[in-house]
């Protein structure tokens, strides 16, 4: 199956206002969007929008509103002029745990047939409930995509809306990796990544899991409000919470990664690696 496990590490820096650095042991899920009702039935601690120890919902992605994620992912490739018939799309993201997760970021990956890379569809989700994504065009023939867009979109109440992010990524093989560089005209502001090694999507690995890292999706929330409190506490003052972009999806029209001069920072993902 093209599902699988990624079990891995998420590592942030920050490197301004005041430098801040995170690391926790995390696991995601790659779901594709074709082979979810088999998973549903070949699982006995996994469903599709039904509670169990492990689930996936429709509305905690795309439109919300718990409508089908293909169709509504076809939609914005179509609107974008990109190829969206005959496509495979595959979800990475943190899959509810015992009913709950929080997605800071889920991505999704759209291959052609020959399972060449059209474009990835980033989505965002920040602590106020709202969600709102990026879908930009990808180089099939390269092995690590570099894209980048202007920030859209208000996420931390520590970074000013004023920022670029750049994306690497390595998409789902035996490993993947994603990588986010956000800096502003003055240079870095904040590191992410993600690197995951791919394991078996099976009942007993499903066990383990939640034996290895209890309570993962609710560390996530709890370690993002952790770092805002480390912020806090070295005097960096929030910045207002301006309105959701009109538009639930961005669609970036030019997406060619230019390194500013004079940017120097530690690369915390390296394609090698």
């Amino acid at each position: 199956m093209n599902s699988a496990f990624y079990i891995g590490r998420v590592v942030h820096r920050r490197w301004k206002p005041k430098r801040h650095r995170l690391a926790y042991r995390v696991f995601s899920l790659l779901a594709d969007l074709d082979e979810l009702s088999e998973l549903h039935q070949r699982l006995r601690w996994f469903s599709h929008n039904r509670f169990n120890l492990y689930s996936i919902w429709d509305r905690d992605f795309g439109a919300g509103d718990g409508s089908p994620l293909r169709p509504w992912v076809e939609s914005q490739l179509a609107a974008a002029g990109l190829p969206h018939r005959n496509i495979r799309i595959s979800l990475l993201c943190y899959p509810r745990i015992l009913g709950y997760a929080f997605n800071p970021l889920s991505v999704f990956f759209c291959r052609r047939a020959d399972g060449g890379l059209i474009a990835i569809l980033y989505e965002v989700h920040n602590t106020f409930g709202q969600r709102h994504c990026y879908l930009i065009a990808a180089d099939p023939a390269t092995p690590v995509v570099r894209q980048a867009c202007d920030k859209g979109f208000y996420v931390s109440p520590f970074i000013p809306m004023q920022a670029r992010y750049r994306f690497e990524i390595v998409p789902p093989g035996e490993k993947v990796a994603i990588a986010i560089h956000q800096t502003d005209a003055e240079g870095p502001l904040l590191d992410a990544s993600f690197v995951g090694t791919r394991v078996a999507l099976t009942d007993r690995r499903l066990l383990s899991l939640l034996m290895s890292h209890p309570l993962m999706t609710v560390k996530v929330i709890a370690g993002i409000h952790w770092e805002a409190l480390h912020l806090w506490m070295k005097g960096v003052k929030p910045v207002d919470r301006p309105a959701p972009p009109k538009r639930p999806v961005t669609i970036v029209v030019q997406n060619i990664e230019r390194r500013g001069a004079g940017h120097e920072h530690e690369r915390i993902f390296r394609p090698a690696a």
